[in-house]
């Protein structure tokens, strides 16, 4: 059979691993006892979100539903417990100083409103800052945020330069459809297929990749909204669902602290769904303790 020969393909040279040799590496890895490097984001239930090189982990969700805090939070943590990880956000809608207010928020358990319009002198609050912002001062040099264009050969190149040999680099990339590619192509769904291969590619170096995604409204009785979101969701291609290793959506009414976060796609482990209430005010996630995930939102 010569297959190469009738379609005519003429490949400079064939690459594959035998069954034997696969079989030998797997064996000696699965005897070593070694088990995959995960970075811890979060106590409770949030620490079973995997986060970790050549994995990529995408987390969808309606606008204001808090994505974008529950991924800053899960960076965060992640360095703090982490003492070597080194992390890149490239968020393409919200200044640095933005995100900082954020965490600085949640790190005092000062209000975001009062942060963001400096109201700080008068409320005793002046202790609780100093903590929250010595915090996100012990993990400084270990973060950084990239700048326009909101490429992805940009944000490959500040990963390169920011973060050197460093072996644990985890990289967020806030909203994957808002990204452009280096070539880019003839449609915008086109562009995510290309986008997605890149993150996929930085995942395969060895990088941890965490993808933030928009969702589209669902079609119901009453007519469109973001009821009943799943993996088919994602905005503008299904090459967001086959590319990554697990997949969120983070849903819940806005008006209210109840969020689920519901794990649609699990390629390496089981998916469980994470009960989780959202203090906006600090922008502050906490797993529900105790209760199960079906019943948060019945």
């Amino acid at each position: 059979m010569r297959l190469a020969a009738w379609r005519g393909w003429c490949l400079s040279s064939p690459n594959y691993t035998t069954g034997i040799d696969a079989v030998s590496e797997w064996s000696s890895g699965l005897l070593s006892a070694e088990k995959p490097v995960l970075y811890a984001v979060g106590d409770g239930a949030l620490g079973r979100i995997e986060i970790g090189p050549r994995l990529v982990t995408l987390i969808g969700g309606q606008p204001a539903v808090g994505k974008t805090a529950l991924t800053t939070q899960l960076v965060f943590d992640a360095l703090r417990l982490t003492p070597d990880l080194r992390c890149v956000i490239a968020n393409c809608e919200m200044h640095f100083g933005a995100l900082l207010d954020r965490q600085l928020a949640r790190l005092s358990g000062v209000s975001l409103s009062d942060i963001r319009e400096r109201e700080l002198g008068d409320d005793g609050y002046q202790p609780r800052i100093d903590s929250g912002v010595a915090e996100i001062k012990s993990v400084a040099d270990r973060l950084c945020f990239v700048r326009p264009p909101f490429d992805l050969g940009n944000v490959a190149q500040s990963v390169d330069a920011f973060v050197g040999g460093a072996e644990q680099v985890l990289l967020v990339v806030d909203y994957i459809q808002r990204f452009s590619v280096p070539d880019a192509k003839a449609t915008k769904r086109d562009d995510i297929n290309a986008a997605m291969s890149y993150l996929r590619s930085f995942a395969d170096a060895g990088c941890a990749v965490m993808a933030i995604a928009a969702v589209s409204r669902q079609r119901g009785k009453s007519g469109s909204g973001y009821e009943g979101l799943g993996l088919a969701s994602f905005r503008e291609s299904s090459e967001l669902e086959y590319s990554v290793d697990d997949a969120y959506i983070l849903t819940g009414d806005i008006q209210t602290n109840q969020r689920l976060l519901k794990h649609v796609k699990a390629r390496n482990s089981q998916a469980v769904d994470i009960a989780l209430t959202f203090d906006g005010a600090r922008q502050s996630f906490e797993a529900v303790a105790d209760l199960a995930a079906e019943e948060w939102q019945a």
